[in-house]
């Protein structure tokens, strides 16, 4: 899923802000006295460039090995390019007001919003910044949940723990897993108090109110609509994810008697996802209808990594030692991430769009090594704005991470098509853009697709089988949607003071049920730090993207269809092949942020409107189904008082 906010962690999920983010360093030569604009900007682009590859090799070390040293050394790095960033901008002041072409105003006020951690004047608060910033990133990504003493010490990481909410359906053993890995955040609220003391600092002292309005300046539009905007579009959508809402809780409440439902929201640890911001892993409790034939693509991936793992032990000494077998288990792994990694790739080779070059291969993660911490939050990195490319993931064999390669592949393709522009165009259309290319491929991702690529059996047709495809594909797309609005309406509300430290959690959970209807079921008062258990708040990673993509991935379907000649029910198409669609999706790519969203848009789409019509119109058999499944229940939820709470016993965090 980012990527950019080079100062910190490039990263995630990939999408925009790499290049934005990743500008960096140290003084710049001697300002010329008569230069024009346009001869500034040239030379901040070639600085830029020149700077670029340090940076994001500083960050790239400190995501990929977590040790004190590549912490320093990213936090120096990042303060470098900050204090650059800074000079760029009293530079950039002498041009106010003055006549200069439409390319060199655009790159100028990108040069402003490009980064999500503005920086403060003063170098020492400046200092201060980037060190917190590189010690929140290091704390999520070295954190660790330990319980028991000694020899009986269970210790575990996310990855482990999400494999608990992913697969296990013991009520006790999802909540200890839930319960364990939000432990790990609580040592960052001193930190983030005081981090966002110092955005806001940066970002005043750039003019702007606070760090959220600079966060909602990027869109080509004034900063107060992008709040109605997004609140339009939701409720667009709501009905639709109520509708979700209530059969998921109904069919938890027959799991779990009981104890499937917080007085009607949806229990936060039971929902096979750490953040509940997808319910693909609850297919086992959510499927429609078990006999329409199968769409278990975990199952699949899991039954071809176990065959290659088997073969591999064969070809080795069967007496090998524990340390032999593990060697044997890591290589299957690295094998298996990469085979799966190449079928994403061919969807995109399938289109028109070149292979990825012989260095991602050499340099990207793919799974966790054995040997040293990492960030294992999947990201995907534009290194030099010339073609090191790479993606940063822990991969398994389960649908979930699958679809994420995809995902990152847009990111990864979209720096490919945008590289031979002048770095400061090197993002995507909005930061929304970047996060929708990818899954617009996942949409394309139909039954029949998952069948000709081996991943499931023959599908049914008909309605039963129809019901189970929209349910698969609802469970990611429209069970996030909430969750992509509530992230950045906690932090702007943080930003702008009307969410105090001192309710931090309590603002967090109130949100939470606000948007998606989930709760936890325990009390979570303000010892805890809960917003620091999702990478996006250490990493300082704007979500408001994240929502939009989700509407704009739908538009971007819907055109690409048209333009494969598709004649037919939306939720059926794949343009997998078609280089015609491909072509027309490639020309967007390769815009980057050269003009505004609006008018990329309208290249490919025929409208410059955000719209979820193209949502409900894929969606539109589900919705039906879910009214009649839902029929004499009583839906919806009520949001809760805030709760006060004390400690929760028998955890211990560790790490970071």
């Amino acid at each position: 899923m980012t990527y950019r906010h080079l100062l910190l962690a490039l990263s995630i999920a990939g999408a925009f802000a790499l290049s934005a983010c990743t500008r960096e360093s140290s003084p710049g030569p001697t300002v010329p006295k008569d230069e024009t604009a346009d001869q500034f900007i040239e030379r901040v682009n070639d600085e830029l460039m020149a700077m670029y590859p340090e940076i994001t090799a500083a960050q790239w070390i400190s995501n990929t090995y977590i040790t004190d040293d590549s912490k320093l050394i990213a936090a120096k790095s990042n303060e470098r390019f900050l204090t650059q960033l800074n000079s760029w901008l009293e530079q950039a002041k002498r041009f106010e007001g003055k006549e200069m072409s439409p390319q060199t105003a655009r790159a100028i006020n990108l040069l402003k919003i490009g980064t999500a951690m503005p920086p403060p004047k003063d170098p020492a608060k400046l200092a201060e910044l980037t060190r917190i910033a590189t010690e929140m990133e290091g704390t999520y990504g070295s954190g660790t949940y330990c319980k028991g003493e000694g020899d009986d010490e269970d210790c575990r990481q996310l990855g482990d723990l999400e494999d608990v909410l992913r697969n296990d359906r013991d009520y006790d053993d999802q909540l200890d897993a839930w319960r364990g890995w939000h432990s790990i955040a609580k040592p960052m609220r001193g930190n983030y108090t005081r981090f966002v003391e110092l955005v806001n600092q940066g970002a005043r002292d750039m003019g702007y109110a606070d760090a959220g309005e600079l966060w909602r300046s990027g869109y080509d539009m004034p900063p107060t609509q992008i709040g109605p905007e997004t609140d339009r579009l939701w409720n667009q959508v709501k009905p639709l994810y109520d509708q979700l809402h209530c059969y998921a809780r109904t069919r938890l409440e027959s799991k779990y008697p009981g104890e499937g439902s917080v007085d009607g929201l949806l229990p936060a640890h039971l929902m096979g996802n750490m953040w509940q911001q997808d319910w693909s892993n609850l297919w086992d409790v959510l499927e429609p209808y078990p006999d329409a034939g199968s769409l278990d693509v975990t199952g699949a991936l899991k039954k071809q990594y176990e065959a290659n793992l088997n073969e591999m032990l064969v070809k080795q000494n069967v007496m090998l030692d524990t340390d032999g077998r593990a060697e044997v288990v890591h290589a299957a792994q690295l094998e298996m991430a990469k085979k799966m990694t190449e079928r994403a790739q061919d969807f995109y080779v399938s289109l028109g769009m070149p292979e990825l070059p012989a260095n991602y291969w050499e340099k990207a993660q793919f799974i966790k090594p054995r040997d040293r911490d990492v960030v294992c939050h999947a990201s995907a990195w534009d290194m030099n704005m010339s073609g090191d490319v790479r993606t940063k993931m822990c991969i398994k064999p389960n649908e979930e991470d699958f679809t994420t390669i995809y995902h990152e592949l847009g990111h990864v393709y979209y720096y490919l098509a945008y590289n031979k522009l002048p770095p400061l165009f090197q993002a995507g259309a909005n930061d929304g853009f970047h996060e929708a290319i990818g899954d617009t491929i996942v949409l394309a991702m139909t039954p029949q697709y998952l069948h000709s690529i081996g991943l499931v059996g023959e599908q049914q047709q008909g309605h039963d089988a129809l019901i189970n495809s929209q349910m698969r594909m609802a469970l990611a797309k429209v069970a996030f949607l909430p969750f992509g609005l509530m992230i950045d309406r906690w932090r702007w509300g943080v930003f702008d003071g009307s969410i105090k430290p001192s309710e931090y959690n309590a603002a967090w959970w109130r949100l939470k049920a606000q948007y998606q209807g989930v709760a936890p079921v325990e009390p979570r008062g303000e010892e805890f730090f809960d917003p620091g258990a999702k990478y996006h708040v250490p990493a300082n990673t704007p979500y408001t993207r994240y929502f939009l993509a989700h509407i704009l991935q739908f538009q971007f379907y819907k055109s690409l269809c048209d333009a494969a000649g598709y004649k037919g029910p939306l939720y059926e198409c794949s343009f997998y092949g078609n280089k015609v669609a491909g072509q027309k999706f490639w020309a967007m790519l390769d815009k980057g942020a050269s003009q505004p969203w609006q008018q990329t848009m309208k290249e490919l789409t025929g409208s410059e409107k955000l719209d979820a019509a193209p949502v409900l119109e894929y969606f539109a058999p589900l919705q039906e189904w879910l009214k009649q499944q839902n029929e004499g229940q009583s839906c919806g939820w009520q949001v809760p008082a805030p709760q006060a709470a004390g400690a929760t016993a028998g955890e211990k965090p560790k790490g970071g």
